[in-house]
């Protein structure tokens, strides 16, 4: 069976679709040279011919090709020992010659011959056009990819003989090493991805098919510039995202717009791209407002542990100790507790229980508040046992003395077991969690037949803490294997807990069958299979639920392109108040913040027109529980496809930083105002 990490291993981690797409995103990253008179683009041909063609196209300035021949190793002309550029440049890799015993007459010779095809390639390339005069220009180096970067070298160094004021490199994919170093020898270097493990220019490429000399023809006849352009008179991506988003004040939607999106769906799905953002948690909360007063939703399922969770269930529900909203959400303490420990949750919490007690008082069905993680390994362990206690002492003993396997192990520290337990440095307790689940499970029915209704929902929250220690017991095993493994057992845990909890409801429903809003991260909501992340074998929440339920289920994400968030500076750190960088030139934020729109909803599903814009790779930016400034692209950013990734998108363009209950001095505080310099 082939997991996960042996996926990630071998898949390309492939991003846009043919080289026309990767010169728009590209483009989207040059907006700074647009409509600039001292701007020439040049494409390396022939593969950087239809990429430089979008780029020059968007920044409406002039194209021309730039040949660059290899200069292969006798007798194994695929092994590059320099290269040959237009003008007669030629770069030589002295310490492969030297290595490979190529004296310099054969050198010559290689040098000759390639020279022959490249001047015969300049002349059917431009059709008795003069090569383009770059002195004093801005130049813009676009081809499809670097590699070693020995052809771009050698284009570079041919390039300076010509005097250009500017050398700028433009390409879709490159190993971050190769874009440092050019870095620290030309004006600017813009590099769309930089894959990691880096294997090959097409691993980046659905479509890499070979260009042909007609094909770069046609694309250098085909002008980029003036009256005549190919695209000058149609609508940017975000004129056309403006005429079709739908105003939303504080990113709530309109009830038509809404009952229009959702539809009969089962599962909604609504995300937030940082976990600390007021607005984002405020409108959730009002939209799932809407679906359980309007459309009839049994169930809140949150990116929570399971028992913080229930606790909140009890209390919403009428049941359980706590007098308030606030003790109802004590229970989360682990890290990061502002995630749900926060006053937009609270006031959600209290208007839940008024809710269903007037639901109760007329025999309607109530709605429940779950949690769908897994980090709860200990937590879990201790409620089966006081369940087990009260119904089934024997039971009890029995889980006892499996659990205590973890204590040996670790005490309370989950990842200290999970350390432990990965590289033999402690005992695996695999079999006792897997044993316990069984036990439980052989035992279920006898157990629901036990004081009716509530004994059932009591069994259920018990059964589902069983399977958690089991799930969890192998999620913080499996962390230390693999960043994809482990995010992927979290993920299909999510997916497995919010089925069974479908199940559970469907059992105390009538027609029509149980609905349930789910909370998470839009990393968690949106759907893998339209970000780069699905290469390497990763999956997610939304995916899983696509693929389950189909149109049953809608996914929601959100977006902001500046404020100030809640998060900390490192894992376990307190909660800070900071300040949110402008969203990065290409990012899907940063289209919706040029539609010039404070608060809107896009969808592709609803509005078709949308579709175009929003099918073009873009930056998506994900702040989780921590955020890294000075680290904003690597930290935060990864290549989306919206309109596959989400069925709507709401976007407020400016957010404030949610409020924890227990606020922090420095989240009062705040952060120092910056000028913002670039990150990578």
């Amino acid at each position: 069976m082939t997991g996960a990490a042996d996926v990630a291993l071998h898949s390309p981690r492939r991003v846009f679709r043919d080289r026309r797409e990767a010169g728009r995103v590209l483009a989207n990253l040059l907006t700074a040279y647009r409509d600039r008179r001292d701007v020439i683009v040049l494409g390396l041909a022939r593969g950087g011919i239809p990429v430089a063609w979008e780029v020059a196209a968007a920044l409406r300035a002039p194209l021309d090709a730039f040949v660059v021949r290899k200069l292969g190793a006798p007798g194994h002309e695929e092994f590059a020992v320099g290269a040959l550029a237009s003008g007669g440049r030629v770069v030589v890799n002295d310490d492969v010659v030297r290595g490979l015993r190529i004296t310099p007459q054969e050198l010559r010779d290689i040098a000759e011959r390639e020279g022959r095809e490249l001047v015969r390639r300049e002349a059917a390339y431009r059709g008795g056009r003069p090569p383009a005069d770059v002195t004093g220009k801005t130049v813009i180096l676009v081809d499809d990819g670097l590699a070693t970067g020995a052809s771009m070298f050698a284009a570079v160094q041919a390039l300076r003989e010509a005097e250009p004021a500017h050398i700028v490199i433009a390409v879709p994919a490159a190993p971050e090493s190769t874009c440092r170093e050019f870095a620290g020898l030309i004006d600017d270097v813009v590099c769309a991805s930089m894959p990691t493990p880096f294997l090959a220019v097409g691993d980046s490429f659905w479509d890499f098919r070979q260009v042909s000399d007609e094909e770069v023809a046609q694309l250098l006849a085909t002008p980029t510039t003036g009256v005549s352009m190919t695209r000058p008179v149609e609508r940017t991506a975000a004129e056309m995202v403006r005429s079709v988003a739908i105003d939303a004040p504080a990113g709530i939607p309109p009830r038509e717009t809404l009952e229009e999106l959702i539809g009969d769906a089962r599962i909604v799905l609504i995300g937030e791209s940082s976990h600390g953002t007021h607005e984002f948690y405020e409108a959730r909360a009002a939209i799932t407002k809407w679906l359980i007063e309007e459309k009839g939703f049994g169930a809140v399922a949150a990116e929570a542990d399971w028992p913080d969770a229930y606790r909140v269930n009890r209390y919403v529900r009428g049941l359980g100790e706590d007098e308030n909203a606030d003790e109802a959400l004590s229970g989360f303490e682990r890290f990061p507790a502002w995630m749900w420990r926060n006053t937009v949750v609270r006031d959600f919490v209290d208007w839940l229980r008024t809710h269903n007690r007037e639901q109760r008082s007329t025999g309607q069905p109530q709605t429940g508040f779950y949690g769908l993680d897994l980090y709860s390994l200990h937590r879990s362990m201790h409620e089966v046992i006081i369940y087990l206690d009260k119904i089934d002492p024997k039971a009890a003993a029995r889980a006892r003395a499996r659990y205590a396997c973890f204590d040996h192990a670790s005490a309370d520290d989950a990842q200290a077991y999970g350390f432990s337990a990965a590289f033999g440095a402690g005992p695996s307790c695999e079999r006792e969690a897997i044993e316990q689940l069984v036990d439980f499970q052989r035992n279920a029915l006898a157990y629901a037949r036990r004081d009716g209704l509530l004994a059932e929902d009591e069994l259920f929250y018990a059964q589902q803490n069983a399977q958690t220690v089991r799930n969890a017991e192998v999620y913080y095993r499996a962390m230390f294997g693999g960043r994809v493994t482990s995010w992927n057992l979290r993920d299909k845990h999510m997916a497995q807990t919010l089925e069974a909890l479908l199940t559970h409801l469907d059992r105390h429903h009538d027609e029509p069958s149980a609905r349930i809003v789910v909370w998470a991260h839009n990393s968690h909501v949106g759907d893998a299979r339209a970000t780069e992340v699905w290469a390497d074998g990763q999956l997610t929440l939304g995916q899983l639920v696509r693929q389950r339920f189909d149109d049953e289920a809608r996914l929601i994400g959100f977006s902001t392109y500046g404020g100030t968030v809640t998060a900390a500076s490192e894992w376990g750190g307190v909660a800070e108040r900071k300040a949110i960088r402008p969203a990065l030139n290409g990012s899907i934020e940063e289209l919706l913040h040029a539609t010039g729109g404070k608060a809107f909803l896009v969808s592709a599903r609803i509005s078709p027109e949308a579709a175009e814009p929003l099918s073009v790779v873009r930056l998506g930016r994900a702040i989780g529980v921590i955020y890294q400034p000075t680290t904003e692209r690597q930290s935060h950013y990864f290549h989306v496809r919206p309109a596959d990734q989400f069925d709507a998108m709401i976007h407020i363009d400016r957010t404030r930083a949610l409020e924890p209950l227990e606020p922090t001095s420095r989240w009062i505080a705040g952060e120092t105002p910056e000028t913002f310099p670039s990150g990578l």
